[in-house]
């Protein structure tokens, strides 16, 4: 088993060279452990041992402790989508799901969550026609969180 210990981030540069399989698929809901074992998309068992609150977002790279580097994917998931043009509407439907503390993908003209019939129903409610798909899942991280990672601690 790898041990990854440490977030590299992006590599904006593209010094890294990544292996086909040296990936790290997980949905959301596990993206968001700092502790988890998991096993690489090769089949090699793996270890995450990481700064508590880190929140992986596919195509950052980590680092196992034998010095190999692993790029995180974002599994694909079963998401409900609205689409509209209405921007009022749009942010009607974001308003409503975030005061459930639903995690919301906002992308122009449209706002995805993880499917749920019965947030699929306010929604529609709302008078948004609801589609379902399946696709990688990359939610807003939250006001706060942006500004912790600027400022580097939190303080």
């Amino acid at each position: 088993m790898v041990n990854i210990t440490k977030y590299l981030g992006r590599d904006e540069t593209g010094n890294f060279n990544i292996r086909p399989g040296d990936w790290l698929t997980l949905p959301f809901a596990l993206r968001q452990k700092s502790r988890l074992r998991a096993t690489l998309d090769h089949g090699e068992e793996a270890g995450l041992f990481l700064a508590r609150g880190t929140v992986l977002r596919d195509g950052d790279l980590l680092e196992a402790e034998n010095g190999l580097v692993v790029m995180v994917r974002a599994a694909d998931e079963d998401l409900s989508t609205a689409v509209t043009t209405d921007a009022t509407l749009l942010a009607k439907a974001c308003y409503h799901l975030g005061n459930r503390h639903v995690a919301v993908q906002i992308l122009k003209n449209r706002v995805s969550y993880l499917s749920d019939h019965v947030l699929d129903n306010m929604v529609r409610g709302l008078g948004l026609e609801v589609t379902h798909e399946s696709g990688p899942f990359e939610p807003e991280s939250g006001a706060y969180h942006a500004h912790f990672s600027e400022q580097g601690d939190g303080d």
